[in-house]
């Protein structure tokens, strides 16, 4: 079976292949020609994974799954949320994003957060959802060099390592988006392979 995952990160594709049994074949957005800025313009991760599963399946005629993933702060009632990799405003990068939840909790003692990833995988039809999360807090300062995003910044619980500090394999045993990709892995090894 083919199946889109709608990334443009190479990455993402192969390690999710790995993970699925050798009767699926994976393809990135790039391996079907698609260059399109699929604008994430939902209030909801889930909202933003349904549009751009929707997108892929309705212009290009393929099963596809697609994720989207938030920051989840406990004192600021769930932001960054849906708005985490622009929470800072234009140009948005993490270095910046990071700056500005560090300001803004810089005199709050509650700094209990979690990411959270939401899939939506659109198959023969069929719309199913999956989500991992992964609680933790926000450090004091960054911690760590590897990972991306907010991950110096953020210490799942149980570990006194920050997300940066730890291998990718590490990570993603714990992390929200492995929670949530081994969740359609599982079905899929369950009911398509």
């Amino acid at each position: 079976m083919k199946l889109v995952f709608a990334t443009n990160n190479p990455n993402k594709v192969a390690e999710v292949q790995k993970m699925l049994s050798n009767t699926i074949e994976l393809f990135s957005l790039k391996d079907i020609n698609c260059f399109d800025e699929i604008e994430e313009t939902e209030s909801t991760l889930e909202g933003n994974a349904k549009l751009k599963a929707a997108y892929i399946t309705q212009k290009f005629g393929y099963n596809c799954f697609a994720d989207d993933t938030g920051l989840e702060v406990e004192s600021l009632n769930g932001k960054p949320g849906v708005y985490s990799a622009r929470f800072a405003g234009e140009p948005s990068n993490s270095e910046n994003n990071m700056k500005k939840l560090l300001s803004v909790l810089k005199d709050i003692e509650n700094r209990k957060a979690q990411f959270r990833t939401s899939i939506c995988l659109n198959l023969d039809g069929k719309k199913f959802l999956f989500e991992g999360v992964c609680k933790g807090e926000i450090l004091k300062e960054k911690q760590g060099k590897k990972g991306f995003g907010y991950d110096p910044i953020f210490k799942p619980e149980g570990f006194n390592r920050s997300f940066a500090e730890m291998t990718s394999q590490e990570k993603n045993k714990i992390s929200h988006r492995g929670i949530a990709i081994q969740k359609l892995v599982s079905f899929l090894d369950k009911n398509y392979s």
